[in-house]
C-alpha cells in the first residue's frame, strides 16, 4: 500500500513516513468522506484503511476500533471467505456486486448489508485494494418480512424483487409455476428466466413502479425448469421503506395458459363463423376477431386487436357495453345490446350484440365472446315497410275520398229517382183527375 495513504490516518511517529497523496487520492477521500452510504477502503487482505462517518454510524465503533482492523473482526468466518472471494473478483473484473455481509455492531446487533466494491488502483493501474459501499438492508429485510406475511399463502404466484430485478422472495406458487427449487430462484435476476426483450420490458415496468407506484398487465413469458414457455401477465406495486421510498417491487403473475387455451378453442369456433364474432377481456379490450369483423368495419387486424371497443363506439354505448359485460359475468350471457360502431369510412353501422361468457378451466369468467348482427338490411326492410305503409295509407285515403264521392253520387241518384217517382205519381194523379 505504499502508493496510497488511507484517509483519516495521521502520522504517529516522525520516523514513519507516508508518501504524498496524489490529487486523485485527495478527490477520492472527499468523495468517500461525504458519501451518504457507508464507504470504506481496504487492502487486498481485507484490512480497513479508511472509512467515512456513515460506517461508524452504522457499526457504532470508534475510528480507532475500525481503522487498521481486518474486516474479519466484524463478520463471520464464512462471510470472511465470501469477502475474500469478492476481493478476488475485484482484482479480476474490477468490481463485485451484491455480496451479502452481516457485520456485528458495537452493541452486538447483526446488521444485514449488501456490498458493492470497485478496484482501487495505483498510478501504474495495479489493483492495490478495494473501495466498498455497504447498503443497510434492515429496512428492506423488514419490508420483505412484512411482504412475506402477505404473500406466503397467496394463491397466485407472487415475488418480491429489488429495483434491479433481483428476486428476493417468492411464494410456493412461483416454484410450482416454474418448477425450480428455491435456491434456483432466490437472489437470481429475473433476466435468467425471461428473454432479453422481456427483460427490457420488465425494467421499464420497474421504472413505472418507481414513478407511479404500480404497473399493470406487462406480458412476461418465463421459461420453466422443463423448458416450457409460460405466458403470464405481471401486475406489480411498489415496495417502500419507512421513508416511503421505493426499494423494490411486489409482482403478481397471472398464468395466461388457460386464457390462451380458451382463446385457441374459441379460434376454432369463430374463425369461419359467417357473422362478425370477437373475443374481449372483461375490460372490453378486443383480443380476437374473425374476418367478418374486419369486413364489417373495414379496419385492418392491427387496428382492431388489443384495442378497446370504446374506440369504435360512443361514450354512451361504451357504458352500455360494460353493463352488458357485467350481465355476462353475472348471468353468463347478454342479448340484443344495441351497438353502433363507426367503420373505417366513417359510416355508423347499426348492430345488435349477443355475448356469452368465456371461462377458464376453473369456470371463472375471463372474458366474453360477442356476436354482432348487422342490422342495416333489417332496418332497410323496416324502412321499406314504413314507406310501403305510408303509400298504402295514402291509397286508402284516396279510396276513402273516392268512395265518399261515389256514395254521394249514389245518394243523389237515389234522391233524384225518388223525386222522379214522386213527380210521376203527381202527374198520374192529375191525369186521373182530368178524365173524371
Amino acid at each position: 500500500m505504499s502508493d496510497y495513504l488511507p484517509a483519516n490516518t495521521a502520522t504517529v511517529s516522525s520516523t514513519k513516513q507516508y508518501p504524498v497523496k496524489s490529487h486523485g487520492s485527495l478527490d477520492a477521500d472527499i468523495i468517500i468522506k461525504n458519501a451518504p452510504d457507508p464507504v470504506f477502503v481496504s487492502d487486498l487482505e481485507g484490512k480497513v484503511l479508511s472509512a467515512n462517518d456513515a460506517v461508524y454510524e452504522l457499526l457504532g465503533f470508534r475510528t480507532d476500533e475500525v481503522l487498521e482492523q481486518s474486516l474479519s473482526r466484524f463478520i463471520s468466518a464464512e462471510e470472511t471467505r465470501e469477502f475474500t472471494a469478492a476481493l478476488r473478483e475485484v482484482i479480476e473484473r474490477g468490481v463485485t456486486r451484491n455480496t451479502r455481509l452481516n457485520p456485528r455492531s458495537a452493541s452486538g446487533e447483526i446488521i444485514p448489508t449488501s456490498l458493492n466494491a470497485s478496484a482501487l488502483r495505483n498510478a501504474d493501474g495495479h489493483v492495490i485494494g478495494a473501495i466498498g459501499i455497504l447498503r443497510d438492508m434492515r429496512e428492506l429485510d423488514k419490508a420483505l418480512a412484512y411482504a412475506d406475511s402477505l404473500i406466503k399463502n397467496a394463491p397466485d404466484p407472487v415475488f418480491v424483487s429489488d429495483l434491479e430485478g433481483k428476486i428476493l422472495s417468492a411464494n410456493d406458487a412461483v416454484y410450482e409455476l416454474l418448477g425450480f427449487r428455491t435456491d434456483e430462484v432466490l437472489e437470481q435476476s429475473l433476466s435468467r428466466f425471461i428473454s432479453a426483450e422481456e427483460t427490457r420490458e420488465f425494467t421499464a415496468a420497474l421504472r413505472e413502479v418507481i414513478e407511479r407506484g404500480v404497473t399493470r398487465n406487462t406480458r412476461l413469458n418465463p421459461r420453466s425448469a422443463s423448458g416450457e414457455i409460460i405466458p403470464t401477465s405481471l401486475n406489480a406495486s411498489a415496495l417502500r421503506n419507512a421513508d416511503g421510498r421505493p426499494i423494490g417491487a411486489i409482482g403478481i403473475l397471472r398464468d395466461m395458459r388457460e386464457l390462451d387455451k380458451a382463446l385457441a378453442y374459441s379460434d376454432s369456433l369463430i374463425k369461419n363463423a359467417p357473422d362478425p364474432v370477437f373475443v374481449s377481456d372483461l375490460e372490453g379490450k378486443i383480443l380476437q376477431a374473425n374476418d367478418a369483423v374486419y369486413e364489417l368495419l373495414g379496419f385492418r387486424p392491427d387496428e382492431v386487436l388489443e384495442q378497446s371497443l370504446s374506440r369504435f363506439i360512443g361514450l354512451e354505448e361504451t357504458r352500455e357495453f360494460l353493463a352488458a359485460l357485467r350481465e355476462v359475468i353475472a348471468r353468463g350471457v347478454t342479448r340484443n345490446a344495441r351497438l353502433n360502431p363507426r367503420s373505417a369510412s366513417g359510416e355508423v353501422i347499426p348492430t345488435t350484440l349477443n355475448a356469452s361468457a368465456l371461462r377458464d378451466a376453473d369456470g371463472r369468467v375471463i372474458g366474453a365472446i360477442g356476436i354482432l348482427r348487422d342490422m342495416r338490411a333489417y332496418e332497410k326492410v323496416l324502412q321499406d315497410l314504413q314507406e310501403s305503409k305510408a303509400e298504402l295509407q295514402e291509397k286508402i285515403l284516396d279510396l276513402e275520398k273516392f268512395e265518399e264521392v261515389v256514395v254521394g253520387r249514389e245518394l243523389k241518384m237515389i234522391a233524384l229517382e225518388k223525386r222522379i217517382e214522386s213527380l210521376m205519381r203527381q202527374m198520374e194523379n192529375r191525369e186521373r183527375g182530368v178524365k173524371q
